[in-house]
């Protein structure tokens, strides 16, 4: 980033620019705010807070950079941009990966073997499938030839959250340019440094100027009302929580912008009897407490079969307290700090909430000893609430889990579906037509079996409910940052 010393010189010095049109500028009225760090509490540096004025000038240059030289380059060229994008992205892993364990506070063999690879492959994904893409051609009897078109959407927004910062910005920026778009981006607040340097990566890859523009600041009377509001950005891609796509929703309906949403989850993991158990604890920490429990994909209403109630519980539980919680850049910690102050005091309501509720914190629910800095929680495993608790039925975005017996399909069936949520669960079972029959009747955009976070990137990712709109992944992506125009010759 233009003016800043390298992490290895002084981390103190990671201030975040908007970048636009090529070059990394201060916003006009020279407002910043501080970024900090979860782990510490301590400042990183400053990120400039944009406003309408710098969404004003982002939107104009990726209009103009629409119809400029993106535009001319043939689809091998931009293949070839895109992947030394993900090219870039590896050259540069741990660095990044430390930027982003810094800004988000969890582990770094996390951010170094998740975060980082899957944000370049997620380039080379998109490039690859770019050269294989076709389209859609109808002969109608000996009348006419139907065929279709794809040409960009235009200028998008892309509005991300804080919790998988590079992934799922990546996941969005790489079929967006594939489809020959070109974007604004509005990272979160809370975690700006990585997005910021994905413009020198994008610009350094041979991006033209204009196709990509990043925009720091905050959502209501900031950066990103101003991009959703704007009449000349055609599209928005959001992922964040679902209260926030409710706002966006209709800021964005003045203009009838095309829109994809991935939101908020409070997803089901049903475990039955007839399961391997070890097999099933392993995983499930994992889906209960990795990247300290801030996934929407997260399993955090537990459904135990009662047989193995008691004796998964108690496994359970062991391994739970086993987890390490601290520093992370320690190679021994598995759960790092929560992303920030507002959010830690929250994830700590709901325990108390829980307790108000009846339940019982058999693991967990309060600071690591000795920790007196940083928004460290430990994992919390919670028992004995009934469907109907707040604690059951909202999104808590931390390492807090409930665990509840069930006694029937039919039963947990009713309990998983019941929620307004729908976007993934988990159903362990060694019965092969269980676990079809079970996955047919989950009211949930993806469903795993016997496992959970494995991914396709040729599938469809989202949620239903009030868990999204649309899908991404694959063809599903460029259904969406494309318009098709069908062309009919009449013989």
């Amino acid at each position: 980033m233009q003016g800043q010393t390298t992490l290895e010189n002084n981390v103190k010095s990671l201030n975040c620019m908007h970048f636009i049109n090529g070059q990394y500028i201060a916003s006009k009225n020279g407002k910043t705010f501080d970024n900090i760090n979860p782990a510490t509490q301590e400042i990183l540096g400053w990120v400039s807070e944009g406003g309408r004025e710098e969404i004003d000038l982002a939107v104009g240059a990726a209009r103009r950079a629409l119809d400029g030289p993106w535009k001319k380059m043939s689809s091998h060229d931009r293949i070839s941009v895109i992947r030394r994008i993900g090219d870039l992205i590896l050259e540069r892993k741990d660095e990044l990966a430390k930027l982003e364990s810094l800004d988000t506070g969890k582990p770094y063999w996390l951010s170094s073997t998740v975060d980082i690879p899957r944000s370049a492959y997620n380039f080379h994904f998109f490039a690859d499938y770019l050269r294989a893409l076709g389209t859609e051609a109808y002969q109608t009897d000996d009348t006419a030839i139907n065929y279709s078109i794809r040409r960009p959407v235009g200028v998008v927004g892309l509005i991300n959250p804080w919790n998988l910062p590079l992934l799922l910005l990546t996941w969005k920026l790489a079929p967006c340019l594939a489809a020959g778009n070109t974007v604004v981006m509005k990272p979160a607040e809370l975690t700006p440094i990585t997005a910021t340097l994905l413009g020198e990566i994008c610009r350094d890859a041979g991006v033209p100027d204009g196709v990509v523009n990043i925009v720091h600041g905050f959502g209501p009377d900031s950066a990103g009302a101003a991009l959703t509001e704007h009449p000349d950005v055609d599209a928005i891609s959001f992922t964040g929580e679902t209260a926030t796509g409710k706002v966006i929703m209709a800021a964005a309906a003045k203009s009838l912008k095309k829109l994809s949403y991935e939101l908020g989850g409070k997803n089901p993991n049903i475990i039955f009897a007839d399961s391997n158990l070890d097999e099933v604890i392993e995983t499930t920490l994992k889906s209960s407490f990795i990247n300290q429990g801030e996934v929407c994909l997260c399993g955090s209403r537990i459904y135990v079969e009662r047989p193995v109630y008691e004796e998964f519980l108690q496994k359970f539980v062991a391994r739970t307290k086993e987890l390490v919680v601290g520093d992370p850049f320690d190679p021994k910690t598995k759960v790092g700090a929560l992303i920030g102050a507002e959010h830690y005091q929250r994830v700590l309501s709901y325990i108390q909430l829980a307790q108000e509720e009846g339940g019982q914190i058999l693991t967990g629910g309060r600071r690591p000893e000795g920790m007196d800095k940083g928004y460290y929680l430990e994992p919390t495993v919670i028992v004995g609430l009934n469907r109907n608790c707040r604690v059951v039925r909202e999104e808590i975005f931390g390492p807090v889990v409930t665990v509840m017996p069930f006694d029937s399909e039919e039963e947990v069936i009713a309990q998983a579906n019941d929620t307004h949520y729908g976007l993934s669960a988990s159903i362990w079972t060694n019965d092969l037509r269980r676990a079809h029959r079970v996955a047919g009747q989950i009211e949930a955009g993806i469903i795993w079996v016997n496992t959970w976070f494995l991914r396709d990137l040729r599938t469809p990712f989202g949620g239903m409910k009030q868990s999204g709109i649309g899908r991404e992944g694959g063809m599903h992506s460029f259904d969406f940052y494309t318009e098709l125009t069908n062309i009919c010759i009449k013989l």
